[in-house]
């Protein structure tokens, strides 16, 4: 009875050791698979969604302290508060392929903000963030959520874009309610 016992220990050992590399081979795949490398269009999406992203909250946050219009503020407090939501998204989707780079701002949207007051803030502020940036985004989210290679980058951008669509619809009656700035 002791030689079954350890011929069965022997053979457990032998195929528990065998099984190893397997197991870890699969460990690794599943790694490899989360953390794929994304096609070209969407490492280009997360990119160009970050920094408009990035340009929003930074452009909102001086709106805050910049603005004298109400309306202003409640609009980039609202931008802050879902661009903030919306770049956590896209970091776990891109930290899922091991892109950690944080996205950066447009200088010079944010930069030609900074000398900018009162009236002439807003209107800047409106054209430049509110409307344009957020044109440019609704068609940035519309082509990933049609063309996009990644599935759960894909469905994000479809998820995000009736916000985007809806803050630029936001922007349009804020660019349309707002005072004029000085000549």
């Amino acid at each position: 009875m002791p030689r079954v016992s350890s011929c069965f220990i022997a053979l457990a050992l032998t195929a528990s050791a065998a099984l190893a590399p397997a197991h870890a081979q699969t460990r690794e795949s599943a790694s490899k698979m989360q953390t794929q490398k994304l096609s070209t269009v969407d490492q280009q999406f997360i990119q160009d969604a970050g920094a408009a992203g990035a340009t929003e909250i930074a452009a909102s946050k001086l709106a805050l302290t910049r603005s004298g219009d109400k309306q202003v503020k409640e609009f980039a407090q609202r931008m802050i508060a879902d661009h903030t939501a919306l770049a956590r998204n896209l970091d776990v989707i891109a930290k899922r392929h091991g892109i950690t780079t944080p996205p950066a701002s447009d200088s010079s949207v944010v930069g030609s903000l900074q000398n900018l007051q009162g009236a002439d803030f807003d209107k800047a502020y409106i054209e430049k963030v509110a409307l344009a940036g957020h044109q440019k985004a609704v068609e940035l989210f519309t082509k990933e959520s049609e063309n996009g290679n990644d599935a759960a980058l894909k469905a994000a951008a479809a998820k995000a874009l009736p916000v985007i669509r809806h803050h630029y619809e936001m922007a349009q009656q804020l660019g349309n309610a707002s005072p004029k700035a000085a000549p």
